[in-house]
């Protein structure tokens, strides 16, 4: 079926590229470089010009850190969307949050999508994107308390743990009236895992693609690759490219990155060679 995302719907062989823009000071990527909200919609627009379909805004930085109460977390993100909804109309606006106060007032502002990182930690989240008729974010996170980082966390099996509790959330989001073709799976790459989790649920992603519901996976410049290469975060993009095109390979859907224009070249390249878009060009022996 469609994805629908809010205002917007798409066919159900798209990949869509979700662009983050944070407006935090402490993010572990950028390091506050969007945390002004000028700074914030330029990027915006330049992930736009890029190929982004989505732009995701996040209030709260994902790891420890300064507390965000939940007006902050407001006062950083809804203006932003509103701004966004009304300067792109054609772009999905998502919301990185776990807190349902924050996801009602972001659906006022013109919010599409709620991104729940934190795996229905507040579980009023989901019946605020049924009512407001906006997609969700399913995320497994492995019951972490949102900001926290996983220590020593076992799984008898993290792939069956993910696609349990994934299909579950899915469930509880339906009874809440989010409509199917508006929800999103997410595995939670290093959310509640350690690196060998992460790359086990990269390596079975057909598992998750198979629960039915557009998988998004949200790779870029995490720990798990920066481990698995022994790479500091200013140096994970060859890794975080090389995941994306095997997860696109596999049936993710939905990529939320740092680096727009260079997953949109991945996942033009991943569908030519499947056969599901031609060359942009083809010259080569035909003249």
């Amino acid at each position: 079926m469609p994805m629908r995302l809010g205002r917007h719907e798409f066919a159900d062989d798209q990949r869509l590229v979700m662009a983050i823009v944070n407006r935090t000071p402490d993010s572990f990527y950028d390091r506050g470089r969007t945390f002004a909200e000028e700074h914030a919609l330029d990027a915006a627009a330049a992930a736009v010009r890029a190929g982004a379909q989505i732009i995701d805004i996040g209030g709260v930085k994902a790891g420890p850190g300064d507390e965000v109460s939940v007006d902050e977390e407001i006062t950083r993100t809804a203006p932003i969307v509103k701004a966004l909804h009304d300067a792109h109309p054609g772009v999905v606006i998502s919301v990185d949050t776990w807190r349902h106060e924050v996801g009602e007032v972001v659906c006022e502002a013109g919010a599409d999508l709620l991104n729940d990182a934190w795996g229905g930690f507040d579980p009023e989240l989901a019946r605020v994107a049924g009512e407001c008729g906006v997609a969700l974010v399913c995320t497994h996170a492995g019951g972490a308390t949102p900001r926290t980082r996983p220590h020593r966390v076992e799984y008898e099996d993290v792939v069956a743990d993910v696609s349990g509790f994934l299909a579950a959330e899915v469930q509880r989001a339906v009874a809440l009236g989010v409509a199917p073709e508006s929800i999103l799976i997410d595995p939670g790459h290093d959310f509640g895992k350690n690196t060998w989790h992460s790359l086990a649920v990269t390596r079975e992603l057909r598992q998750l693609v198979d629960i039915g519901m557009p998988v998004l996976v949200s790779l870029s410049n995490k720990d798990f690759i920066g481990e698995s290469l022994d790479a500091p975060v200013d140096a994970r993009l060859v890794g975080t490219l090389a995941t994306t095109a095997i997860t696109a390979w596999l049936g993710a859907r939905v990529f939320r990155v740092h680096e727009p224009h260079e997953t949109r070249q991945v996942l033009q390249m991943v569908q030519a060679i499947e056969g599901s878009a031609p060359p942009a060009v083809a010259r080569r022996g035909l003249a």
